[in-house]
């Protein structure tokens, strides 16, 4: 089954003055339009997946703003209205004195079939969390399983719809969503209120919410969940560690508390005394993160995934996607777990030998966020067998407990951390680059930077480096600080480049 997508654009259109709307009107992409963006003083904008557009060259005035509010309704407390019986949201930007200088005016779709890729865990009655970077379609997703489950199953589903996103502008909720009923919020800070008036007034059997971000909202989901109603919601975060570290939901998860064990069974445990465990049951079953408008990676049982992370280890979540035909295809967790072992024994396919870093004590998803951030050529090994060096922090070092007089007997490098944090994880990354045989990326990039301050300094003019990662470009920066040069990121990612300016701040005549 194909997806069917309406979004009411001509709706959105006719509220735009005529100068704006007529060079997106011409457009043959216009079914591609995220947003388009007015702020005073400023060209008016087009935003699609990948690529801005300007619509005209005269700025956006105060007339051009008023033209917009006008033909809309109202906005609320959270600076945001709507288009009656449309899903189309618009956004505001207000001065210090109230007055709307800028408008995002954000096309609102209903994709029918998004769901598809889920459609098996809603049907289960569990309680599931969607989570997703903006844009991603959380809620375009949200609003088909409110749909599906108020028509197909025969549930009695309200949603509790805080910004008018789910169900459209206006007192007629949109047909998107079926025959679900819909409870509108008046302002933002009453989400959980209204949350448990649905539940106690109305006695449905699926609530539905967007935007869960508040410890209150946190609470008020807890209560309903407890009273054996399925709640569908989604939440800021993109993965399901976000929440495990936000102290406001990750009561959603099941909260987080630190226990102080016994020495018998710390010992036994191969921890240490003071370790994370879970307070709680999650509130949530499950938990689907949206990764690509046709990929998921889903977290069946919430309960385990939480307490394996805490423990320091991983589970795969499973990955689901969808093709052109609608075909949804599954890649099992445990056929993920198996081909990372495999990878994790073989190494990076990179030249060199292979570097396998085994962590004790440290956070090994921050220390994969560290790999990612500095574009290393190393993995993040799950056992000490496997490892070419191990990570450990200060104080685990000076007790050398079994595991790192294990490492030390076998010749196996060890790196002590001053700090559990990602600036010392990626110098340490670097320390590890730097002493291998084979010159790494960063290592390369970091000698290209000397090379043109040296340049620099001999009164060569300003020079350009090769593109680089964030991470890089920041070390780049401090080299050139270090010898008194001023430095310039240029371009836009992934061809973003430092640049160090001459002592006088102008470039040679003669440079490229």
């Amino acid at each position: 089954m194909q997806k069917e997508i309406t979004d009411d654009l001509d709706a959105l259109l006719e509220v735009l003055p005529p100068h704006i709307r007529e060079p997106l009107v011409a457009r043959e992409d216009r079914h591609e339009l995220l947003e388009v963006v007015m702020d005073l003083g400023r060209p008016p904008e087009a935003r699609y997946p990948e690529h801005e557009v300007l619509l005209a060259e005269t700025e956006v005035s105060e007339a051009d703003i008023d033209y917009v509010v006008s033909r809309i309704g109202e906005f609320g407390d959270d600076n945001r209205a709507g288009i009656e019986r449309t899903l189309h949201r618009i956004s505001c930007i207000r001065n210090r004195r109230g007055r709307i200088v800028g408008l995002t005016l954000r096309v609102g779709r209903a994709v029918f079939g998004t769901m598809r890729v889920i459609e098996d865990l809603i049907r289960t009655g569990r309680s599931i969390l969607l989570l997703g970077r903006p844009g991603v379609g959380k809620t375009t997703m949200l609003r088909e399983v409110a749909r599906v489950l108020a028509d197909d199953i025969n549930k009695r589903v309200i949603i509790v719809d805080t910004s008018n996103e789910i169900a459209g502008d206006g007192d007629i909720p949109h047909p998107a969503i079926g025959s679900a009923r819909r409870m509108q919020v008046v302002t933002p800070t009453l989400q959980h209120s209204v949350m448990i008036e649905a539940v106690e007034n109305h006695m449905p059997q699926v609530i539905v919410i967007d935007e869960m971000g508040t410890e209150p909202e946190a609470a008020a989901a807890r209560t309903i969940a407890e009273r054996g109603v399925q709640l569908v919601a989604t939440a800021h975060g993109n993965k399901l560690e976000n929440l495990m570290m936000n102290p406001t939901l990750a009561d959603l998860v099941g909260g987080i508390q630190s226990v102080t064990l016994g020495d018998e069974e710390a010992r036994r445990r191969h921890t240490q005394k003071s370790i994370l465990e879970r307070k709680a049951p999650p509130t949530f079953d499950v938990v689907v993160e949206i990764q690509t408008w046709h990929r998921v990676a889903i977290h069946s049982d919430v309960a385990e995934t939480v307490d394996a992370i805490l423990r320091g280890h991983e589970v795969p979540a499973e990955i689901r996607e969808v093709d052109e035909q609608g075909e949804v295809h599954h890649i099992p967790a445990t056929e993920l777990a198996r081909e990372r072992r495999s990878l994790e024994r073989r190494g990076p396919p990179v030249e060199g030998p292979a570097r396998r870093i085994y962590p004790f004590g440290v956070s090994r998803h921050r220390l994969e966020e560290a790999v990612r951030m500095t574009a290393s050529p190393i993995t993040v090994s799950t056992i000490l067998d496997d490892a070419d060096a191990l990570v450990t922090m200060r104080s685990y070092y000076r007790r050398k407990p079994q595991t790192l007089r294990e490492a030390e007997s076998r010749g196996i490098p060890i790196y002590v951390l001053k700090t559990n944090s990602l600036p010392h994880m990626e110098q340490c990354l670097l320390s590890m680059q730097q002493r291998g045989a084979r010159l790494d990326p960063t290592t390369e990039a970091m000698r290209e930077a000397e090379e043109a301050i040296g340049q620099v300094m001999a009164g060569d003019g300003s020079a350009e480096l090769s593109p680089q990662n964030a991470y890089v470009r920041r070390l780049q920066h401090l080299m050139a600080q270090r010898y008194n040069l001023t430095s310039r990121s240029r371009g836009r990612e992934p061809f973003r480049r430092v640049r160090i300016l001459a002592p006088d701040g102008a470039d040679h005549p003669f440079e490229g």
